[in-house]
């Protein structure tokens, strides 16, 4: 078992800016050191260790502090911390996260850190925490929203840690938790990616049916989500609301936790969410999309996978596996499990319907049909 490492908090100040413990921090051009405040360094020992290992985390996370005040970043990483529910007590073991059922709003941040890091924040500030705090772990998918139905300045919004980092954080402080926080990097794209000017100018922006606009990063997978959803919801989707659409640099880009619970959706996690879940009212029906470019149809087994994962939902389930020509559609076409459908980009007007007894809608599997049925079908 790995062992918990200790280190000083000079060293770990000094790694969480330049990756080497010898070489000083710098606050910018001018080479002036980063100096933490007097109020920092009045705060107990174990409080201290705990900022100072939150401010290296994010920057290996890819939060580009830059020319940030020491105060700047001590407080976007308590932010994060709270938004952890991270403490002295618990340890960086004891994170939660949006699976977890978190949903932390600004003022319980502010409560929390009041709480366990010796602060006194007024709480007619949680504005702060959205605006600032937040705002680049929020841009490099360390933090997610969890109520991405309301307004971004609504402060009963809440908060919640991306469940791909959730393990990596957890590990902090053990023998090579830098490496391997390094590694959970590939999973999402960081804030430093995500402010760089020439990818910005990549970005994909989509409205979704409610209205919430978003940007997916660039890559042929996310212009086929786009496609289904500006042109296979609208058509086929009875005034649909997406529940959950994965991103290819961030697979929690927008979930809507508390419907997808209401409909008793089975427990979410990276490796078993389809592309897209979204949910007609009026039809009572929940789409389970897959967005195919270079792998993941909708299969037998994959069928039953769903299948299984969805037994208790309350929702009638349609699973459809979308393509974004014919030519990709042959190459996967003797994957596709019955009892599904197919939705082709470059022809948004039709539906390809593997068996069944509907076109469009949830397989229910039912006795057959007698000689008379079938032949009273004939004459229709």
């Amino acid at each position: 078992m790995a062992s918990k490492k200790h280190i000083s908090h000079d060293s770990l100040v000094q790694t969480s800016l330049f990756g080497e413990t010898t070489a000083p921090i710098e606050r910018d051009r001018r080479n002036k050191l980063v100096e933490p405040t007097k109020e920092f360094k009045a705060k107990k020992e174990e409080i201290q260790h705990l900022i100072t290992e939150a401010i290296e985390a994010l920057t290996i996370l890819g939060i580009p502090f830059g020319n940030s005040s020491w105060r700047k970043m001590e407080r976007t990483a308590m932010a994060v911390l709270a938004t952890a529910q991270v403490n002295t007590i618990s340890g960086w073991g004891g994170t939660k996260d949006l699976n977890d059922g978190v949903n932390m709003k600004t003022r319980d941040i502010i409560r929390y850190i009041n709480e366990y890091f010796e602060e006194k924040i007024s709480p007619g500030s949680y504005d702060d925490i959205r605006r600032a705090d937040l705002k680049l772990p929020i841009i490099g998918s360390i933090v997610v929203r969890t109520n991405e139905q309301l307004a971004r300045n609504d402060p009963s919004r809440g908060y919640a840690i991306n469940p791909i980092l959730t393990e990596s954080l957890r590990g902090i402080g053990i023998d090579g938790w830098q490496e391997r926080l390094r590694e959970a990097t590939a999973k999402i794209t960081t804030a430093a990616e995500r402010l760089d000017t020439t990818r910005q100018m990549e970005l994909l922006p989509v409205t979704l049916p409610d209205g919430f606009e978003m940007d997916l990063s660039p890559g042929e997978h996310n212009q086929l989500q786009i496609a289904v959803i500006q042109k296979l919801l609208p058509r086929y989707g009875y005034g649909a609301d997406v529940l959950y659409i994965g991103d290819t640099a961030n697979k929690f880009q927008v979930m809507k936790t508390e419907k997808l619970k209401e409909l008793n959706f089975f427990e979410l996690s990276h490796g078993e969410l389809p592309d897209i879940v979204a949910y007609s009212e009026a039809k009572k029906w929940l789409y389970l999309i897959e967005a195919v470019h270079s792998s993941g149809p909708i299969s037998e087994n994959r069928l039953l996978e769903l299948k299984q994962l969805t037994k208790d939902c309350k929702a009638d389930i349609v699973y459809i596996t979308a393509f974004l020509d014919r030519v990709t559609f042959r190459k996967w076409v003797q994957n596709i499990a019955w009892e599904t459908e197919v939705w082709i980009a470059d022809a948004p007007d039709h539906l390809i319907h593997f068996n069944g007894d509907k076109f469009l809608g949830p397989y229910i599997h039912m006795l057959e049909q007698t000689v008379e049925e079938l032949e009273e079908d004939e004459n229709v």
